[in-house]
């Protein structure tokens, strides 16, 4: 052998070493959508995803802004121009299932399973459909609780909005709640042993909320929700005003969510708490408010051009690491149960009234009619009612509204 030939089989065996013996990764491109929220954390677990799989492909992953409050209607106005991985909350899960927009999850189903609770759990059958599952639980706290200032109130006395009213309005502050929220509203008619719930076309709901014969009528519910209304220490206001409140001390307390516990810590300080929703005044007796329940998931285009990697991403960035990570910055609650079940996310005020709300929650099921309706009815009732328009006909109105076939 000469010196030349040699030397051209050491640079060809060379090339082949640093080539992978001949075979080049694969260049994968996947895209996520998420809300703005999650933009900065889930850069971070991609980072981390791709440093731990560089061996195997080549990886360009893009994230875009997309609120999961909307991304059922994004994804449904062009489907397979949908991003291959998206967020969305879990009542949007029957309709992108119904439109074929939500891939089966094949890669490791059974596991991610039972890190999120078994097959009869809450978490799971939020995302799945006939024993399949199409969904990755990402967050289990996307429901609602009461927060409060602990320099005004103790432990007993957030147990009935009639205090938490009572002493915001002595010391010149508000209690508040978005009384234009159907999400919300819920919790005064559920309390009252009246329902709402999506029928099984998945396009209709049946709804009670005018009932005039049962043990709490309709009325008695929109009266009681008209008396809060005008109460002085009462404040009807939306997620960001809630928030300024806080910061600024006008909010001493009010219903809201996980989602919002960093920044209300960060505003309360020393005396931040929670607890589950109180009890509220219901034709001249105490009831106990009762809440939606709902998740976030993480769902698989079904025309995504690498459902492999994909499903590797998703388990990634909602396995039991991740969804820690995400409760210690973003104060959201894990749906994987080893997650779930630390110390560290037990001592968590927000994730405690989570806890001690469960038992008066529920999955929330409801069609796209269920919205506009309630939103009306509640603005109605958060101005005082002004017109003095007669409650049985508001509440007739609003039930014959949610009952309604959508025009989509």
């Amino acid at each position: 052998m000469t010196k030349r030939t040699f030397l051209l089989l050491i640079v060809i065996s060379l090339a082949m070493a640093s080539s992978g013996c001949g075979k080049e990764r694969p260049k994968i491109s996947l895209s996520i959508w998420t809300s703005a929220e999650e933009q900065e954390i889930m850069k971070e677990m991609i980072e981390t995803f791709k440093e731990k799989h560089k061996q195997e492909a080549q990886f360009e992953i893009t994230i875009s802004e997309e609120d999961e409050k909307t991304c059922r209607d994004t994804v449904l106005s062009d489907p397979s121009g949908a991003a291959d991985i998206y967020t969305f909350a879990s009542d949007q899960f029957d309709d992108l299932i119904r439109e074929n927009a939500l891939l089966p999850i094949t890669d490791n189903a059974e596991q991610i399973i039972a890190e999120n609770g078994g097959s009869n759990s809450a978490a799971v059958e939020s995302s799945s459909k006939e024993g399949t599952l199409y969904a990755y639980p990402m967050v289990a706290s996307n429901g609602y609780f009461m927060y409060y200032n602990s320099a005004y109130f103790t432990e007993k006395d957030v147990t009935s909005f009639d205090n938490i009213l009572n002493i915001a309005a002595k010391n010149g502050k508000k209690v508040a709640m978005d009384f234009t929220s159907g999400w919300y509203i819920y919790s005064f008619f559920k309390g009252a042993g009246l329902d709402v719930d999506m029928n099984e076309d998945g396009i209709t709901n049946s709804c009670n909320w005018n009932d005039k014969t049962s043990t709490y009528t309709g009325a008695d519910v929109a009266n009681a929700m008209l008396a809060i209304a005008k109460h002085p220490g009462f404040i009807n206001c939306t997620d960001e005003d809630f928030l300024k409140g806080v910061k600024d001390g006008t909010i001493i307390a009010g219903i809201n969510g996980a989602w919002n516990s960093s920044a209300i810590e960060k505003s309360y300080k020393e005396h931040y708490n929670a607890a589950k929703l109180p009890t509220y005044t219901l034709a001249g007796k105490q009831v106990q408010m009762h809440s939606f329940a709902g998740y976030k998931l993480m769902g698989i285009n079904a025309s995504a051009k690498h459902p492999e990697w994909a499903m590797r991403l998703a388990a990634w960035l909602t396995n039991e690491e991740n969804q820690t990570t995400r409760f210690r910055k973003r104060g959201e609650g894990p749906s994987n149960i080893k997650a779930a079940a630390s110390k560290e996310v037990q001592a968590a005020p927000a994730i405690k009234a989570l806890g001690e709300q469960s038992k008066y929650s529920h999955l929330q099921h409801v069609a796209e009619t269920f919205w506009t309706p309630t939103f009306k009815f509640g603005t109605i009732i958060a101005g005082g009612n002004r017109d003095k328009i007669d409650l049985q006909k508001l509440l007739d109105t609003m039930t014959q509204d949610i009952t309604s076939k959508s025009e989509k």
